[in-house]
């Protein structure tokens, strides 16, 4: 399984440690980056939700409902719909304007709602998101398009989001997840984007905190901000600036992924170290081990419904959840 060492690069462990002795003397807090305030802070963490399906495989908004209600007591700063694990390839246009419909209609006004609106052609791309934003999306996050990959130049990238920020009547984040596009918005690119005025971050999920850190030092006079892509590498994330996380977990263990965002903010490095470490297990194995399969069976341990993924997504076998199941218990979650 992975261990913490792995995932933090050497110079990155050395600067954690120095943090985690400082904190009984005093509590260092996270930083704002110097630049222009805000518009728009994204600054927390976020569920991107699972869609809940029917045994018949619909899409089942009372369910999606009454997750919603449960994640209510939970601070989070909003909500992700329409993201990878909510199944988004395999919904139809239509089912993705009602999750976003189901979803505003639950969701506190003071709680975010980001949709995803990423689609192969910028054309297409335009149109929902002006679609999303008409369902009541606040923010529009956008996938790489990927199909045609090799002709996906930065030089072609920075054109497809330049002209979707353009048209979008609500902030853009951009999404890159090379673990499902097989392409990573190149550096240059994000740095490029991050001045438009209706570009407003990044969700990076490509675990490289190198990257971000560059992300979050070079875009420092610039109302950008990052966010960690997953629930691995979000105290790594949060040591070197980034504002907030859209972690898979957090359908799961919400709570005390909000935990490790006020202990990081507050300075109490030791005691978030520890709450990280005992999250990166949990976190493989409903991401890289066993997926939405994996993501939708914890969440039914915790008092969530998970239910059915879309063929052709198949269910965990037997053997695959004890082993999820053990995961998450030796980690001392269950």
């Amino acid at each position: 399984m992975v261990v913490l060492s792995t995932l933090l690069a050497s110079p990155l462990r050395l600067t954690l440690a120095a943090l985690c002795r400082a904190a009984p003397r005093q509590h260092r807090g996270l930083s704002t980056p110097s630049g222009p305030g805000h518009s728009l802070n994204l600054g927390g963490i976020f569920p991107p939700l699972a869609t809940p399906f029917s045994p018949t495989q619909e899409v089942d908004y009372a369910q999606l409902e009454g997750n919603l209600r449960r994640y209510a007591s939970i601070p989070f700063r909003g909500m992700v719909v329409l993201g990878s694990n909510g199944e988004y390839p395999y919904l139809a246009p239509r089912e993705r304007l009602e999750v976003v419909n189901c979803v505003r209609r639950s969701l506190p006004r003071d709680r975010l709602l980001l949709a995803g609106s990423g689609c192969e052609s910028t054309q297409a791309t335009i149109e929902l998101t002006v679609s999303m934003a008409e369902a009541g999306a606040d923010v529009a996050l956008v996938v790489t398009p990927c199909y045609y990959r090799g002709a996906m130049t930065s030089a072609a990238l920075v054109q497809h989001y330049t002209q979707v920020a353009d048209a979008s009547p609500i902030p853009v984040v951009l999404y890159s997840v090379p673990a499902n596009t097989g392409l990573d918005l190149p550096l240059e690119a994000v740095l490029t984007l991050a001045q438009h005025p209706n570009i407003i971050g990044i969700k990076d999920s490509g675990g490289d905190v190198t990257r971000m850190g560059l992300m979050v030092h070079k875009t420092r006079q610039e109302d950008f901000q990052v966010l960690a892509g997953s629930a691995g590498f979000l105290l790594a994330s949060y040591a070197l600036g980034a504002s907030g996380g859209v972690c898979a977990l957090a359908n799961v263990l919400g709570a005390p992924l909000c935990q490790l965002d006020r202990l990081c903010r507050g300075g109490h490095w030791q005691e978030a170290r520890d709450l990280q470490h005992r999250l990166i297990e949990p976190n493989v194995a409903v991401t890289r081990r066993f997926g939405i399969p994996g993501l939708k069976k914890a969440m039914e341990w915790f008092g969530y419904y998970g239910g059915p993924c879309r063929a052709p997504l198949a269910p965990l076998s037997p053997p695959q959840v004890e082993e999820l199941r053990g995961t998450f218990s030796a980690n001392g979650w269950l």
